[in-house]
């Protein structure tokens, strides 16, 4: 929710807690913070790490735009990696079909425009990853040019934007 004033912020949460709190629910005390937006505020929080953060967009438009958490690309390359250890005698088009669908589902969730960059990087990732998996799984050693040939015969999807915009703070008003 994006407010003008401190105090509306402060008096929403405040509300809100008080709602949940009829049907014995919580705000969960980590995930729920207010965080200065703006245009000056902007430049201040330039280079650190933020999951929400302002800025302008291409038509100079003043925006919040969001980005994935490092951590949290970390964690999931992590468990594609180990599922894919646990699948790796499976056939390779099985393989490719659920790597695909990992692929399509990152993108369904996290397919924003400002997050091009780590959506552009998990695709690369989860290929390499692959590749490992595929050259322990045998006595006969995969070279990159035979997994270039499977990945001709079973491409994996590529970075797709799918959502199409940023919330412009001027449409939010």
């Amino acid at each position: 929710m994006g407010f003008q004033y401190e105090a509306d912020a402060r008096q929403m949460v405040a509300a809100l807690a008080e709602r949940l709190a009829q049907f014995r629910l919580a705000l969960h005390r980590d995930k729920t913070r207010l965080l200065e937006f703006g245009k000056l505020v902007a430049e201040r929080r330039r280079g650190r790490s933020f999951t929400h953060y302002c800025a302008w967009s291409r038509d100079g438009r003043f925006v919040v735009k969001r980005t994935t958490e490092g951590k949290r690309v970390t964690r999931k390359l992590h468990e594609v990696q180990t599922e894919m250890w646990r699948r790796m005698h499976t056939p390779v088009r099985a393989q490719h079909g659920w790597l695909s669908s990992v692929l399509r589902r990152h993108d369904a969730y996290y397919g924003l425009p400002s997050n091009w960059p780590r959506l552009g990087s998990f695709h690369p990732a989860i290929t390499r990853r692959w590749y490992r998996v595929l050259r322990r799984r045998s006595q006969r050693r995969l070279t990159w040019e035979r997994f270039n040939a499977l990945l001709a015969r079973f491409p994996l999807p590529p970075a797709r934007i799918t959502h199409s915009r940023e919330v412009s703070l001027a449409s939010v008003g």
